[in-house]
Parts: C-alpha cells; structure tokens; sequence
C-alpha cells in the first residue's frame, strides 16, 4: 500500500476531532427517539391517554359537541392533545429529570453543540408525533371519521399547524424544564395537561364556556391547534391564519425564553 499523507504503508493514522454537527444530531435524535419510545410511562402520556380519550368520547355522548359527527369535532382535538403530551409535557419531565441527574451538564461540555442538542431534541418529538398521528388517524377512521380536507393543501396545513404547535409547545416545556426543579416540574407539567385538556377546546367545545372565559381560552397553544385543525379537518378551511400566529407568537416567547434562562445545572 502506497503511503499518502499522514499515512504509512499498511496503517492509517487517526484523525482525532468531533464529527460533524449533522450527524451528532441525527445520532441524538435516534437515541432521544429510542429512550422515549422505551419508557412506560411516556408511550402511556403519548399515545395510551390520547386514543382512549378518542375512544371513549367518540363512543359516548358524553359532550355536546354540535352537529356532526362526535368523532369529526373529536379528531383534531385529540391531535393538537397528542402533540401537548409529546412537545410539552413528556419533554419537560424528560429533560427536567435529565437535567436534576447531571445528563444537560455533561452534554453541555460535550463537543455537540447546546443548539444542536435541542434540535435533537426537537427532531425526536417530531418522529414521535408521525408515529401518534398516524395512530390516532387510523383509530379514528376505524370509528368512522370522515376528514373534510384530505387532499395536498389539507395535509400541509396540517403539517404546518402541527409544526407550529410543536415549536410552541417545546419552548414551554424546555423554558419549565430548565427554570424549576424536578419534582416541580413533574407535578406542574402533568396539571398543565390535565387543565388544558378540559379548557383547551379539546373534548369540550370553547363555545360552552362563558364569552369573557372564551377569548382567554382561544389564545391558549392547545385552544389554536385543535381550532385550526378543526377548521381544515372538520370544515374543509385553508390555512387558518389566526391560530397559525398564535402558535408562532407562542413559539418564538417559549424558545427565546428557553434560550435565555435555561439552567444546564
């Protein structure tokens, strides 16, 4: 073997140094993705609490939810739900315990970048919400949903609404995993969940609550993602542009927020 730069005949010499910051996100993105989708209590938050919800309320006449189909008004709340779970309330226990343990710290003198962690982070959500949409989709076909958009424009807005709440939801959830200990962060995360899942239009429709309650309701993340989902999967509507700026107003305070008070330690 002929010998060529740092090498000699038959040996290579090594090339110490972090690999580049595309593959260390790709690499932690897999390993959040794995983590998650091992954990017990996560699958339940994400994926068991969503389709039973779907289930048992499109089943039941329980709520009043106009006319139509219970499950046509039920889809898309459980679906800005499922996104909450995942972006928000499972990434702020994850991080927050991650966080008490010493993981953040050690990462954060790793050579990956904090950005890019939080990239990882954010792309693991991501790959969890295709798998929760997917579910929740299928079972609500099964139940009879009929979705009022199905074609290409239906679907980006869809997707475009579904990125947006993440983005929103991720800077909340890492803006209290990195301000508040552990154990706060367990307790608050899960009362969020609980409070916006009976106030935040996802199985009781906003319209029940008194007007002056409403208008506060409707500027909540969870309230703008199963509304604009409401309007393109229920109503057949474009691109809801109000719910699309709430989201967006949410998501830049939450990560700017995030950003600057995040505790590594």
């Amino acid at each position: 073997m002929t010998a060529t730069g740092n090498t000699t005949a038959g040996t290579f010499a090594p090339r110490p140094g972090p690999a580049p910051v595309g593959r260390m996100i790709l690499a932690q993105a897999a390993l959040e993705t794995r983590m998650l989708l091992r954990n017990g209590e996560q699958l339940l938050l994400t994926a068991v609490i969503p389709t039973l919800l779907l289930v048992l309320f499109a089943s039941v006449d329980i709520v009043d939810t106009g006319s139509g189909a219970a499950v046509d008004f039920l889809t898309p709340g459980v679906l800005a739900l499922a996104v909450m779970s995942t972006a928000f309330t499972g990434q702020a226990i994850a991080t927050g315990f991650e966080r008490r343990y010493g993981v953040l710290k050690r990462l954060a003198v790793s050579p990956m970048p904090r950005w890019a962690l939080m990239t990882a982070k954010t792309a693991s959500v991501l790959a969890v919400e295709v798998l929760q949409v997917t579910l929740l989709a299928s079972v609500a076909l099964a139940l009879g949903w009929s979705p009022a958009a199905w074609g290409t424009a239906g679907i980006l807005a869809v997707a475009l609404l579904i990125v947006a709440g993440t983005a929103a939801f991720s800077g909340l959830g890492l803006l209290m995993a990195g301000t508040l200990k552990a154990e706060v962060t367990l307790a608050a995360a899960n009362l969020v969940f609980v409070l916006l899942l009976v106030g935040g239009g996802v199985v009781v429709p906003l319209e029940k609550f008194p007007g002056p309650v409403q208008g506060v309701l409707e500027l909540l993340p969870v309230a703008a993602l199963s509304g604009g989902l409401r309007d393109v999967l229920q109503h057949g509507g474009g691109l809801p542009g109000s719910e699309i700026a709430i989201l967006f107003a949410w998501a830049v305070a939450g990560l700017a927020a995030a950003a600057r008070w995040f505790r590594w330690e």
